[in-house]
């Protein structure tokens, strides 16, 4: 068969342009999606909702929020949690970053009897908690200088000041729920989350604090925290 001019050069160019197209992060990659959509589900549960009214109030000087939509915590006093959420980043009002997959888990420590599941909304609120965050993997009530308070539903007093916190917790529990759980937890940045939903490149400090990657599945997340 006899190929033309056009059509050598034609297959050429597709031939070029596959490796860079095959490089571009997934616009609706469906796991990592439902887990940001899921994230937005619960930041709209626990700042929209009347359990934790002091939640709305320290949204408005915050500097970033990190939504773990289910932590699973199990086991008969001794066991394991786990969850997987996303880290926000605001550098200056209204004007919050794309998500950055996080990690979380936990040991022992602190975990009581008894599976449970519950939904938290970290409420970053200084710049070195959110430094802390991003810099390395971060473990609750173990990192030098940063503080955080925990708070859950149904539990009386909820509603809290947060004092001098770093970091403000907000948990909506199935099962009771105590600040302690918590502590001895760490978070991480997922790098084959961020590289998967957004491409090569895409660590946490490049998404949340120098603004290099984007991906349109997460505006409604973004939109929703700009009322703050």
């Amino acid at each position: 068969m006899k190929l033309d001019r056009r059509t050598v050069l034609a297959g050429a160019a597709a031939t070029l342009a596959a490796p860079m197209i095959a490089t571009r992060p997934a616009r609706a990659d469906a796991k990592r999606q439902t887990l940001v959509d899921s994230c937005l589900a619960s930041a709209k549960k626990i700042l929209s909702g009347k359990d934790f009214p002091d939640a709305v109030k320290l949204m408005a000087g915050a500097r970033g929020v990190l939504v773990i939509p289910e932590l699973v915590q199990g086991g008969f006093i001794l066991g394991a949690a786990g969850g997987r959420g996303v880290l926000v980043a605001r550098t200056k009002p209204n004007d919050w970053s794309y998500p950055a997959f996080y990690g979380m888990g936990s040991g022992s420590i602190g975990l009581q009897a008894g599976g449970k599941v519950s939904e938290i909304v970290f409420i970053v609120r200084t710049e070195k908690g959110l430094t802390a965050l991003i810099d390395n993997k971060f473990k609750f009530g173990a990192e030098a200088g940063v503080t955080m308070v925990a708070v859950g539903v149904g539990v009386e007093g909820a509603s809290t000041t947060a004092g001098g916190a770093d970091i403000v917790a907000f948990a909506n529990s199935a099962g009771l729920f105590a600040g302690a759980s918590i502590e001895g937890s760490y978070v991480d940045a997922d790098s084959d989350w961020n590289t998967i939903y957004y491409g090569q490149g895409a660590t946490a400090k490049a998404i949340l604090l120098d603004r290099k990657f984007s991906n349109p599945g997460a505006e409604p997340l973004r939109q929703f925290l700009a009322k703050w």
